[in-house]
């Protein structure tokens, strides 16, 4: 029996096969390139809470929910409902007994982090966290370039408050005073040996 594709090519298994092995090849030779830098996190964080290093988690998104439907006594349905705006960062917890919190952000802004990735309230919330001793900061990832840092909430919030007249944070001064966190395979992307490094060697 001759099977054919609809445009009339000969159907071959063993061409087939063939095209399944590369497709298979170049999937393991492409895992993991292209996630987002909140997978990669949650990734991270999945990977220190098995291990026992730390305990931090993403913050749910806050939902307004509007409309609920119940097609069933024992059944509840949302059929409308809004995201409310963030009150606070993105991830926290705790690590070697000091609260951890802070933002993720990705920018496809080649030589800076524009001040429009952070809301007011979430500066405020950064602020906060430090007055009260808490380690917070900004993990930012330029995607032109595959480059993440941790970048402290100080300099941020200096940048954001006292640089009044200006609207992002140039590539360079992450660079410079920020910490790149270069990506692995476990963890994805090590941001507690950072904090070990030059937050907690004391």
């Amino acid at each position: 029996m001759t099977i054919r594709y609809p445009g009339g090519k000969k159907y071959s298994p063993r061409s087939d096969k063939l095209n399944s092995r590369l497709a298979q090849k170049k999937s393991l030779q492409y895992a993991n390139r292209g996630m987002t830098l909140e997978e990669d996190l949650n990734e991270t964080n999945l990977y220190y809470r098995q291990i026992g290093r730390a305990v931090i988690h993403k913050k749910p998104t806050p939902v307004q929910v509007v409309q609920v439907d119940y097609p069933k006594r024992s059944a509840a349905k949302i059929t409308e409902a809004y995201f409310k705006q963030p009150s606070t960062t993105d991830f926290n917890g705790v690590y070697r007994g000091k609260y951890i919190d802070f933002e993720a952000k990705e920018t496809k802004n080649k030589t800076s982090f524009p001040f429009g990735n952070i809301h007011a309230h979430q500066a405020e919330h950064m602020k906060n966290v430090q007055e009260h001793g808490g380690l917070s900061f900004l993990i930012i990832r330029f995607s032109q370039f595959e480059e993440t840092y941790l970048y402290d909430a100080s300099h941020f919030l200096q940048w954001y408050f006292e640089q009044s007249e200006r609207k992002s944070i140039p590539k360079r001064e992450i660079e410079k005073a920020g910490h790149f966190i270069p990506t692995t395979f476990r963890p994805r992307l090590d941001y507690l040996s950072i904090l070990d490094q030059f937050y907690l060697s004391m």
